[in-house]
């Protein structure tokens, strides 16, 4: 878990050095910084994470790499929807909305589309990987 840790400390430092950008193996993904509450410590966490822009909406994937189970951000802002997002240096607060149906299907289809490796994710696992919208707080 720490190793982890270390490994999501040292990208969010990257980020936030290089106004969201990030190199390695995340070079050619849009990543943003998400900041959740814990669904049971209500500490706050902070997770980069893939996003999708469409116009003025943002979409993250719930993929962990296609594991069994859906990362612990994702349990966490269904606990506690109030969110922080952090895209290059614009901070904002929002609410996220997990996606059902054929919007999701859309809009999961089209990050597959743009990152191939989406596809083999959901192909990975069983379960419907989540989408959640961030929307914007006023």
């Amino acid at each position: 878990m720490t190793e982890a840790n270390d490994w999501n400390r040292s990208i969010i430092q990257e980020f936030r050095t290089n106004g969201g950008k990030v190199g390695g193996m995340f070079e050619n993904m849009t990543l943003l910084l998400l900041t959740t509450s814990g669904a049971k410590s209500g500490q706050q966490r902070f997770n980069p994470v893939a996003y999708q822009q469409d116009g003025d909406r943002l979409f993250v994937f719930a993929s962990k790499g296609g594991a069994p189970t859906s990362p612990d951000w994702y349990h966490n802002l269904v606990a506690h929807p109030s969110v922080t997002v952090e895209v290059g240096t614009e901070s904002f607060e929002a609410t996220a909305t997990p996606l059902t149906g054929a919007e999701r299907d859309r809009i999961y289809a089209k990050q597959a589309e743009r990152h191939p490796v989406f596809a083999e994710y959901q192909q990975k696992t069983k379960r419907t990987i989540p989408v959640v919208e961030l929307i914007r707080s006023r």
